[in-house]
């Protein structure tokens, strides 16, 4: 089984800088150091909300437990980190589901198109029984889910033309994550989906490798995106959560206290992450509007209608109950 497992990982360097911190606890029982990776920049919403959680963690456990945060891809891509924790070489890490379909295609299924007419249809959704079948799926891959944060509502930017309709992204090479069911959903309005490392899209998009990308506003902001973008596209065409897990071994070696301190401070920062994405939503538009970015808010209805074929294809991936559920929370 470990075997077949890392053959998915395309960097051995990656791994060994992940491994490097799984001897701290060996050397020293009474400190447990759990390394944590995302790939946003400091200053986005999940950086801000993961240091916050770690300090809340620290004074919990009279710094018996330290969480140490790493931004900016720093221990690896999303795909590279999701299977280190199921390894057990890193200890924990906040994902956008997208890039956990290498682990199981079941869990990109809140990322359908069109799916969610609110964030708080969602978050009812991932807060109750899809939340707790989707956590189902991640145990089964040795990682341990502790909240469901959010990624938001994705948005295109382009530097060819305003969108306003599907029609408009015909041609448009667009910048993806290794997201199956992504690279689909832009297949089918005619543009040309094209996946990318998050850590290389910005000189992507700065040297015109791909003409534009599709991220939520927090994202495009923190990530200087807009500089080298024209046009922005208020689609929303995919809300994404973002999942806080822990490695399974890593978690079993906690104590209860340990354990509970983790779980009340992810619980908390997960609805003070899920506030500040919104409000940074809200700023970040209002900013790059003042940088001059034309932005578009396309009609829904269209683009709708347009990736229907995407969920008549996932049907039969997702499973009858899964889908059961999103459309219980959904409607």
């Amino acid at each position: 089984m470990i075997n077949k497992r890392l053959k998915f990982i395309p960097k051995a360097a990656v791994l060994g800088l992940l491994a490097a911190g799984c001897m701290l606890g060996a050397v020293a029982q009474a400190k447990v150091t759990l390394k944590a990776g995302h790939i946003s920049a400091v200053g986005h919403p999940w950086h801000e909300a993961l240091v916050g959680m770690a300090e809340d963690v620290k004074t919990a456990t009279n710094g018996e437990v330290i969480i140490q945060v790493y931004p900016s891809s720093q221990l690896g891509g999303e795909r590279e980190m999701a299977q280190g924790l199921g390894l057990g070489v890193l200890e924990m890490g906040l994902f956008g589901t997208g890039a956990l379909q290498a682990l199981d295609k079941r869990l990109i299924i809140e990322e359908l198109p069109y799916a969610w007419p609110t964030r708080e249809h969602a978050y009812r959704a991932l807060d109750g029984e899809l939340g707790d079948a989707l956590a189902k799926v991640l145990a089964e891959q040795k990682i341990t889910t502790l909240s469901w944060w959010e990624s938001g509502y994705r948005h295109i930017t382009n530097s060819v033309r305003p969108i306003q309709t599907p029609e408009d992204l015909k041609g448009i090479k667009l910048r993806v994550p290794e997201a199956e069911m992504r690279i689909d959903t832009f297949k089918i309005m005619g543009a040309l989906p094209t996946p990318m490392p998050f850590s290389e899209v910005f000189s992507g998009l700065q040297q015109k490798v791909v003409d534009g990308q599709e991220n939520p506003l927090a994202t495009i902001y923190a990530s200087k995106f807009y500089e080298v973008q024209e046009h922005l596209a208020l689609s929303g065409h995919i809300w994404g959560s973002a999942v806080l897990t822990i490695s399974t071994s890593a978690w079993n070696k906690l104590s209860d206290e340990h354990k509970a301190a983790i779980q009340t401070a992810a619980d908390k920062w997960k609805l003070k992450e899920r506030a500040m994405i919104a409000k940074s939503d809200d700023e970040a538009l209002q900013k790059m509007k003042a940088a001059g970015v034309k932005v578009t808010t396309p009609d829904p209805a269209q683009f709708q209608k347009a990736v229907q074929p995407v969920w008549d294809k996932y049907e039969g991936t997702f499973g009858k109950d899964l889908m059961d559920l999103v459309r219980k929370y959904a409607g």
